[in-house]
Order: structure tokens, then C-alpha cells, then sequence
């Protein structure tokens, strides 16, 4: 459906600073650039990644690929999961996409009918008196911290979720189904397709919007927040060398679900695209960390060779 891309590193402007950056400074980071598709195989990992299913009690999805040979890791590649937050890199994606990287400038106000359950960003920029914040600073809220009342403003950019779908059926995603704001989109019940996606779906979306199909700026500054997440150190982050470059987006729901997307970079070489996605039987179930990092490994261990 879609290439795959080289990466260079480059230096990426953080963009979208202010009230709620979390202040940190950006590291430089990889710069995607298009290149021809490239053909691959499937790499059978089916036993290792069963044995983390067994291990943590989880319903494991995992697609990984290689974006340099095209080689693919799949896992229940085309089951249906809830995708939880994990939708806010592909949301910024797609804002940007959509608008240019100009958008990033656009003042949305902000009030207190804006709040939802976890919005420690827009709490933060309300209770410093402000009322408004810019669509930047509401893209670093979303993806770097998860923020959910900024997650809905951007949506409410895209038309909702409606419009979100639209976006994402425009760049070929003809599987995740958006249907709901924040924090009703978490609900995850099984057999309920609204708010899922696919692992293999995810990924490829991810691919367009950070690695080769959207237009090189867009996909710097999704690149750069996705690098600088504060949320994922103990998922994909977690399951990879120290010295592999990871930009993730991670999620968690109901019945288990706890999620993570990410494209990785080891150390000289192209990015690998990948999606791990988990659920439970329970609607109370714990989520489980570990089995996210331990199907990470068997992905390095893999990519590595």
C-alpha cells in the first residue's frame, strides 16, 4: 500500500513551545525521507511471541517491519484491538497533513467545560490563568503527555472523530474506526469495533504520517514530539538496546488494553515500524507493561540479526 522510507538524522525545530512543552530540550533527531518500496517476507516469531501472550495473560497484536528490507514480524496482525491513545500520533499527523505546518501557530481557546479525566496540560495552562493555548502547544500536550482534553481540541480541528476517520481513509487506512472523544474512546469492550484498529493498520498509518508519505516537514514535527514522549519508558522503550533511538506513542483502556506504537531506530541503519497492541478478558484486568516490552525484544532480537 505504501513505501518505506530512509532516515537521516537531522536537527528538528521544536515547534509548538510554551506553557505546556514540559520544557525539556529536543535532542536532534531522524529526519524521514521517501524512497521506493522494498519487498520482504515474513519472519516467523509466532512461538516466541505465543510464549509472552502465555507469560503475561494478555491477547498479544504485534506488526513490525524493517523498513530497509521489508521483512515483517506479525502477531494476530489483523485482529481488532482498541487502539486507546495511541489514535494522538496519528491525530497530529494527520491535523498537520491536512492543514500544513502552519496550523501549529493557530490560538483554540481553552476553558474549564474543556477538562476530561487526565488533562494535566490544559490544567496546568488554565490554572495559570491563560485561555487559550496554540495548536502546538495542544500537539506537544497530546503526544508527549497524553493529554485528553487537548487530544478532543485537535480533534474538534479534524471535524471529530468522524473527520478523523476521514483523514485517515484519505491516506489508505480503510480499517481504524474513530467513533468517540476522550475518555469514552478507552472503553475497549471485546467485540465493539468502534475505536479500534489493527496492528498492521496502525502501523502502516504510522509509516505514511512519520516515515515516507506525508511531506517531509509534517513528518519532522511528529517525529521530534513522538521522540521526546514522557509516557513510554516502560513499553517499547524499555524492550530495545540503549543505544536504539525510539518515537512512541503508547495507550491504555479497559479490559487490558495497553498499547504502544513506535518507530525505532537502531543505531546506523533505517527505521523499523512497529505495533504492539494488547488486551485482557477482564474489564478490570491490570494492564501488563512487560508483555509490551518482552514482544519488543523478540522484535529487536529479530531486526538485529
Amino acid at each position: 500500500m505504501r513505501g518505506f522510507g530512509a532516515m537521516t538524522l537531522a536537527v528538528v525545530l521544536l515547534v509548538g513551545t510554551g506553557a505546556c512543552s514540559g520544557g525539556d530540550d529536543a535532542d536532534p533527531g531522524p529526519d524521514p525521507s521517501t524512497a521506493a518500496p522494498v519487498e520482504g517476507e515474513v519472519i516467523d516469531r509466532s512461538a516466541e511471541l505465543a510464549a509472552v501472550e502465555q507469560q503475561h495473560d494478555v491477547r498479544l497484536g504485534v506488526y513490525a517491519i524493517d523498513t530497509a528490507s521489508g521483512d515483517r514480524i506479525e502477531q494476530r496482525a489483523d485482529e481488532r484491538f482498541a487502539f486507546a491513545s495511541t489514535f494522538k500520533a496519528l491525530l497530529v499527523g494527520a491535523l498537520v497533513e491536512e492543514r500544513s505546518v502552519s496550523v501549529l501557530e493557530l490560538s483554540i481557546p481553552i476553558s474549564e467545560a474543556d477538562l476530561v479525566a487526565y488533562a494535566p496540560q490544559v490544567e496546568a495552562a488554565l490554572a495559570a490563568g491563560r485561555t487559550s493555548m496554540t495548536v502546538g502547544e495542544l500537539a506537544d500536550a497530546t503526544v508527549r503527555f497524553s493529554d485528553n482534553a487537548a487530544g478532543n481540541l485537535l480533534l474538534e480541528q479534524l471535524g471529530g472523530p468522524a473527520g478523523f476517520q476521514a483523514a485517515l481513509r484519505a491516506v489508505g487506512d480503510d480499517v481504524t474506526n474513530s467513533s468517540r472523544n476522550e475518555p469514552g474512546l478507552n472503553e475497549a469492550t471485546p467485540g465493539d469495533e468502534r475505536d479500534t484498529t489493527t496492528p498492521r493498520a496502525i502501523a502502516d498509518t504510522l509509516t505514511y504520517y512519520a516515515v515516507d508519505g506525508a511531506a517531509a516537514e509534517n513528518r519532522e514535527v511528529l517525529v521530534d514530539l513522538m521522540l521526546r514522549n514522557t509516557t513510554g519508558e516502560a513499553l517499547i522503550r524499555a524492550g530495545v538496546p540503549a543505544d536504539w533511538q525510539v518515537a512512541d506513542k503508547t495507550g491504555s483502556g479497559s479490559y487490558g488494553t495497553r498499547n504502544d506504537i513506535a518507530v525505532v531506530w537502531p543505531p546506523g541503519r533505517d527505521p523499523i515500524v512497529v505495533a504492539i497492541l494488547t488486551s485482557r478478558d477482564d474489564e478490570d484486568a491490570d494492564t501488563v507493561d512487560a508483555a509490551v516490552a518482552d514482544a519488543m525484544r523478540v522484535v529487536a532480537e529479530t531486526f538485529a540479526r
